[in-house]
């Protein structure tokens, strides 16, 4: 008979080996469709690792890439934190570009030290709203914040493809379902001249050491991680389970509604709708690689984008197909939780009981 047996407290050396064994399992498996599509592995690996570090122009690509990813994963992490499962940081990205728009293309104009804060404040309050809904939901009602916040998604795509067809479409745009671009002044500045990199990625720095020492270090914290641990024992110990819930609802929301203000304000400069290639949801991964620690999630938001940029210049190099890294992705995905399964229990072989009477 098998049985699986908890194996008590994981050590902080073995919590950060799982995800680096998690990648390289994943790239090692890799191999295998390689091989198969007659691409000679190393020469492959090697053309993912130059698109990436070889030049100044893919490095920062990457890194550019790797902003919303940080955004999201944080957006994942802290809510995960607390039991809060939020799979609608898609949505909420779009909510937040839709709001950066509506301010930052002429509604309001200033100089830019005046514009960008408000853009920026207009997209995290719209991303706090896009989850909010369902964490009332939740905590109201006790709807399943996975259902609500994975089908908001798809509304909160219509709406804004509505919008783009209507008051928010540039009239310029020869019917082209986008919005107006967004002023130069409320645009997010360039980092390095010439390259895609923009200051949104020091605020997804800066967000993820605040979200870090807040995780941390705070009351708010404490409360975040006693709620995620066990919610009937943080009510019983005096703490308000539904108000930390709708709290670290907000913040979730509010970092995946930066991460579609930096899209639109620092890279594309307006709205259409395929913004995203799926970042709300490859955050998600992000967050799980990452262990949900915030300073993780820097981390393991660069391998994610690493794969994805180092993948499309090995497409390019060798005529491979490109959604190889969404392979490596979503087999790192289950490595990490493969590993911590077995981290976290052993599987024992028991004889039958009354066996050998």
């Amino acid at each position: 008979m098998m049985v699986i047996e908890p194996r008590g407290n994981i050590s902080r050396g073995v919590q950060m080996a799982i995800p680096v064994i998690a990648a390289l399992v994943a790239l090692g498996l890799a191999a295998l469709p390689l091989g198969f599509a007659g691409a000679p592995v190393l020469h492959a690996y090697k053309q993912m690792f130059i698109g990436v570090f070889g030049s100044v122009f893919s490095f920062t690509e990457m890194l550019t890439r790797a902003t919303p990813l940080i955004f999201t994963g944080l957006a994942a992490a802290l809510a995960f934190k607390a039991r809060l499962w939020n799979i609608g940081a898609e949505g909420q990205l779009y909510l937040g570009a839709m709001g950066a728009v509506a301010v930052g293309t002429g509604l309001i104009d200033g100089p830019a030290v005046l514009m960008i804060p408000l853009v920026m404040v207009a997209g995290a309050a719209a991303g706090a709203a896009g989850m909010l809904g369902p964490a009332i939901l939740k905590t109201r009602f006790g709807a399943d914040e996975v259902v609500t916040s994975l089908l908001l998604n798809f509304i909160i795509l219509i709406f804004v493809q509505m919008m783009l067809e209507g008051p928010l479409k540039d009239p310029m745009s020869m019917g082209w379902p986008q919005s107006e671009p967004i002023l130069d002044n409320a645009a997010l500045p360039q980092l390095v001249p010439r390259m895609r990199i923009h200051a949104g990625l020091v605020v997804a720095l800066v967000a993820a050491v605040i979200a870090q020492i807040a995780l941390t270090k705070t009351t708010w914290g404490f409360k975040i991680r006693a709620v995620g641990e066990n919610a009937a024992a943080a009510r019983h110990a005096g703490i308000n389970v539904n108000r930390t819930l709708l709290g670290v609802a907000c913040i979730s929301g509010v970092l995946a509604g930066l991460a579609g203000v930096s899209e639109v304000a620092g890279l594309k400069g307006y709205l259409t709708t395929d913004l995203s290639p799926g970042y709300g949801y490859s955050g998600i991964v992000v967050a799980m690689l990452a262990g949900l620690s915030p300073m993780g999630v820097v981390i393991a938001a660069l391998y994610v984008a690493s794969v994805f940029v180092g993948a499309d210049s090995m497409s390019r190099a060798m005529g491979v197909s490109s959604f190889l890294a969404d392979l490596v992705v979503s087999m790192s995905l289950i490595s990490v939780l493969v590993g911590g399964f077995f981290a976290r229990y052993r599987i024992r072989f028991a004889g039958k009981a009354g066996a050998g009477r």
